[in-house]
């Protein structure tokens, strides 16, 4: 063998570890993209610039070699190379907002990504120069659909094991035929209802509920067969989605007793297109309930009042003459109170430690399923007392002095004026909104951010924008309402961010910092 070849097999497995390194990044954003293929073509379109710039480095020295080679041959086996090794530092795993996760999926996404990976080093090998050169460049710029085709040659299989863990899943629920199922379901509200009415019953019964963010059906799957005990009298279960069907898909597993539905709104209309398909999806919990089952409705929701049920239902919310109404709401930068109206005419004070119009309503709803559930009033009261925020959604923080209002997870457009008005009520401090906007709204993104700006306008006193091209909404709304241009700063990390608040000169006026959704890295 000449000493060509080995310098072509040397560098081919330098490639090979540019591959490896740099298809990472794209395999973290497939992760964050829910591993589905509309949404990672949507990310990709979005980003083509940021994919040709994590390739610039090859790209250029590939596009160098091929130009002198035929000039100075040496320059080929030295450009190339080093192109890749450059390649790998630049491309080098950086900490993410959401860190990449090395589930047994993506375990076995790389695996038939190497499997590519060698049908590409058998043919870079036996080629000529000039096209494993041009051939190696087109491969590292086309990483992004090398993880999709992973993930279509997988498909047969991803099913295979996702129909042996929902039949496992099941058989375990069937088992447990004493077990009172609760679906939780909304455009917001869910995640916070599904922590309150956990605490709540907790005072009567054993429950489990399904951890952090778990709502989809394989979350909720996970969450059975590793989590459900026999033990447990009760599940909750969250239940979210991003298209028709997917609701019905998870009652379909677990065949909830009692369904409560928290709001509907235009949130994922990137992938609901209309709301006509998210009231549809949502009231899939509710149809999916059986003759015996009881539904619990947020009546101050619109979309939810005027839909028809045939269910047994409650009404809650902060509208008087509901079946559970919460009256004489006051609110301030230490919690909040109010009196709940219960359907035997009965009146019942309670306080709380959380913040926000909103929640007293989610508190509405989780008070009424535990009513319901015979959970003595006594215990309701010391129950909410105990009550802490849901971590990332209007969580009360108190760091160096200043207040933060952590409301980073998730936002929409009525999380997002509740948030507002939450940063209000603090009336002697000095106010300031830290967010990147509202994402997944389709048509209306705009519009909704843009909203968000004016409604922005009137109660901040400081307004940072994380990201240029993100907030330029908002900031037209902030414009609208002839918001000063000096206060208004654009950071491009949440480190920038905190260091510009720090150097904020204002007296001794307490800060109190809104930080309003975060987005992660795939955004």
């Amino acid at each position: 063998m000449d000493l060509y070849f080995w310098l072509k097999t040397i560098i081919s497995a330098m490639f090979a570890v540019c591959y490896v390194v740099s298809i990472r990044y794209y395999f973290h954003m497939f992760q964050l993209n829910g591993y589905k293929f509309s949404s990672q073509s949507k990310w990709i379109g979005k980003n083509r610039k940021i994919i040709l710039a994590r390739s610039g480095v090859v790209i250029f020295t590939t596009v160098i070699a091929l130009a002198l080679m035929f000039i100075v041959p040496a320059v080929y086996f030295g450009a190339i190379p080093v192109g890749y090794v450059l390649q790998v530092i630049v491309n080098k795993p950086r900490k993410a907002k959401k860190p990449f996760v090395y589930t047994a999926r993506i375990k076995r996404l790389y695996f038939t990504a190497f499997l590519l990976l060698a049908g590409i080093l058998i043919i870079r090998i036996n080629s000529g120069y000039v096209f494993t050169a041009f051939f190696s460049m087109l491969v590292i710029i086309l990483l992004p659909f090398i993880v999709m085709l992973a993930n279509l040659i997988n498909l047969p299989i991803e099913k295979m094991i996702n129909r042996h863990y929902i039949n496992d899943a099941k058989k375990k629920l069937k088992t447990m035929p004493n077990l009172i199922v609760i679906g939780i379901t909304g455009s917001y509200g869910k995640t916070s209802t599904k922590y309150f009415l956990q605490r709540i019953l907790s005072e009567k019964y054993n429950v489990l509920m399904t951890p952090e963010s778990y709502n989809t059906t394989l979350g909720v799957v996970r969450t059975i067969r590793e989590q459900l005990k026999p033990i447990h009298e009760i599940f909750i279960c969250e239940m979210g989605a991003r298209g028709v069907g997917q609701i019905k898909e998870i009652c379909d597993i677990v065949h909830p007793k009692i369904g409560i539905l928290t709001s509907i709104g235009p949130q994922h209309l990137e992938t609901f297109y209309t709301i006509e398909n998210i009231i549809k999806t949502k009231f899939e919990l509710i149809d999916s309930l059986p003759a015996d089952g009881m539904a619990f409705l947020n009546y101050d929701n619109e979309y939810i009042k005027k839909h028809e049920v045939s269910k047994n239902k409650l009404s809650f919310g902060l509208t008087q003459g509901l079946d559970y109404s919460a009256k004489g709401l006051t609110a301030t930068e230490n919690g909040s109170a109010f009196t709940l109206s219960f359907p035997d005419g009965s009146e019942e004070f309670f306080e709380t430690k959380l913040l926000g119009n909103h929640n007293a309503q989610n508190l509405a709803g989780a008070l009424a399923t535990a009513d319901y559930l015979g959970v003595e009033k006594k215990a309701m009261q010391l129950s909410l007392r105990r009550l802490e925020s849901v971590p990332h959604r209007l969580q009360l923080l108190r760091r160096g002095g200043n207040v933060i209002i952590d409301d980073a997870y998730n936002s929409n457009s009525a999380g997002a004026k509740a948030a507002l008005e939450a940063l209000g009520m603090f009336e002697n401090g000095y106010k300031i909104l830290v967010t990147p906007g509202m994402v997944e709204l389709g048509d209306r993104q705009d519009e909704c951010n843009r909203a968000f700006g004016m409604q922005a306008a009137r109660v901040c006193d400081f307004v940072i924008l994380m990201g240029k091209k993100q907030t330029l909404s908002i900031r037209e709304g902030l414009d609208i309402e002839r918001y000063p241009e000096e206060k208004i700063y654009v950071a491009e990390t949440l480190q920038d961010a905190f260091s510009k608040i720090a150097a904020l000169q204002i007296g001794n006026i307490q800060k109190v910092i809104l930080l309003e959704n975060d987005l992660t890295d795939n955004y």
